[in-house]
């Protein structure tokens, strides 16, 4: 396994996507806890594309929750139709498209092989769209399986997972009736990733990073 530490600068600019309100956190949230805790000098774009007024709500808490640390922050909710996505294949290109002036470090975003027709849709379009960007795709878990094998692990702390779960669980109240949608589930996943990584803290998210340049 090779560990390395890439750099990133401390005024990096981060671009978050993600299909639906609560995607972003359980994908990377923990991952942008320990990158805005050692970059306050971090501008975060966080957009999501699919939220009615109320779940818009909860996500502008979750978003603050979050993005604490950064330095400057925007927050762009789009009202495109949950799980028909494909159906709005032109108009979702238009708006990924609308982002591309900010040159963003890094992108996270959904995978490409995701079984959510929503989620690979907006996966293949952020490749489609930031072409020479280091884009690391986030996994969710979901009634349709489809998790993988990631290739880049992000370490974190017992403390990180801790903030992570917490804020999912009291800003989505609309969310808490769901089956899947408990601390266990989102725990569990950072344990097995933890154990993949073989990081001492024993915790971690994972991403599928498809085209990665050093040097």
């Amino acid at each position: 396994m090779l560990r390395f530490k890439p750099e990133l600068a401390q005024d990096a600019t981060v671009l978050c996507l993600g299909a639906h309100c609560d995607d972003i956190e359980i994908g990377c949230g923990g991952t942008l806890l320990k990158l805005l805790a050692g970059r306050a000098a971090c501008e975060v774009s966080w957009v999501v594309f699919s939220a009615d007024a109320a779940r818009a709500a909860e996500l502008k808490r979750s978003a603050q929750r979050f993005l604490r640390g950064a330095r400057r922050t925007r927050l762009v909710v789009h009202a495109f139709r949950d799980s028909y996505f494909p159906a709005q294949y032109a108009a979702i290109k238009d708006a990924l498209a609308a982002l591309r002036s900010l040159e963003p470090d890094v992108v996270f975003t959904h995978q490409c092989a995701e079984h959510h027709q929503d989620h690979r849709l907006l996966g293949e379009l952020t490749w489609n769209t930031f072409r020479h960007h280091l884009v690391l795709e986030y996994e969710i878990p979901k009634y349709e399986g489809g998790l993988g094998t990631p290739n880049l692990y992000v370490p974190l702390t017992r403390a990180e997972v801790r903030a992570k779960t917490r804020a999912l669980m009291a800003c989505y109240p609309s969310q808490r009736r769901k089956r899947w949608f408990t601390p266990a589930t989102f725990e569990a996943l950072l344990r097995l990733r933890g154990v993949e990584a073989g990081c001492q803290s024993g915790w971690a998210e994972g991403f599928h990073a498809r085209k990665v340049v050093l040097g």
